[in-house]
């Protein structure tokens, strides 16, 4: 059965390159078409019966390639062997899901490892997976908050992100949790909180608790897929990842 495929590259000699490579590997694989945007491959994907895998470039000229999948449902029969030339964040978080990936300039045993790979998985991430990565990517140059001016007894206190070990919720009020050990009441809830953070150094983990990557002393397996996650500094208190989080987190840990 001939393997159909679709090339998603906004470089026009990129892509015939690659059309070239994949055509020495196995002339009878055919090239459905070449789409230079995130416009026209959407167009196309709601148009035409999806590919058997699909060359993705990460960056196109009108966007990160990743919003293809906030406006259309990829067949998760089609595979995607994502190519780049230097994004090495996006390279990290699509090793964690297994997917293929090819760096520029693409060479053809790599080519022809990565569709041994995807014949091996025969998926695709999930629109969740994509939505978190593609929320990460976004805010790599985001300026994040580096301290907090707190009220704390009748004065001010100026807290800096760098003495906090992790933020927890309790009895519907927020504190930091401090590195002397102490906590402290925040006038913020943890969602606003993780916009003010930098994601690569804290992770929400559960409804209660946003961590720190340095307050986590192991972590290990827990029943129905979650992790319970001991910290260094406050060993009594239980924080388990919950389900939905995990590939999230490990994506995180994999920065």
């Amino acid at each position: 059965m001939v393997m159909n495929y679709l090339i998603i590259e906004d470089e026009q000699y990129n892509a015939e390159r690659l059309k070239g490579i994949v055509e020495k590997y196995d002339h009878t694989i055919n090239c459905l078409a070449t789409l230079p945007s995130i416009q026209e491959s959407v167009e196309w994907l709601k148009a035409n019966p999806h590919p058997d895998v699909i060359f993705m470039d990460i960056r196109l000229a009108d966007g990160l390639s990743f919003e293809i999948y906030t406006q259309v449902n990829v067949n998760i029969q089609s595979p995607v062997i994502f190519t780049t030339a230097y994004d090495e964040y996006a390279l990290q978080a699509f090793k964690v899901y297994g997917a293929a990936y090819l760096l520029k300039p693409i060479v053809p045993e790599e080519l022809e490892e990565a569709l041994e790979k995807v014949n091996e998985y025969r998926s695709l991430t999930s629109t969740e997976d994509v939505n978190s990565i593609l929320t990460m990517l976004r805010t790599q140059h985001k300026q994040y908050k580096t301290r907090f001016l707190l009220h704390y007894r009748e004065n001010y206190k100026v807290i800096a992100v760098k003495d906090i070990d992790y933020i927890f919720l309790e009895h519907k009020v927020v504190y930091f949790k401090l590195l002397d050990g102490s906590s402290i009441v925040v006038p913020y809830n943890l969602e606003e909180l993780e916009d003010q953070l930098d994601p690569q150094f804290f992770f929400r983990v559960n409804r209660q608790f946003i961590l720190h990557l340095n307050s986590i002393e192991s972590i290990h397996k827990y029943f129905n897929e979650k992790a319970k996650i001991i910290l260094k500094r406050d060993r009594e208190k239980e924080v388990i990842v919950s389900r939905i989080k995990m590939r999230q987190f490990k994506l995180w840990l994999d920065w």
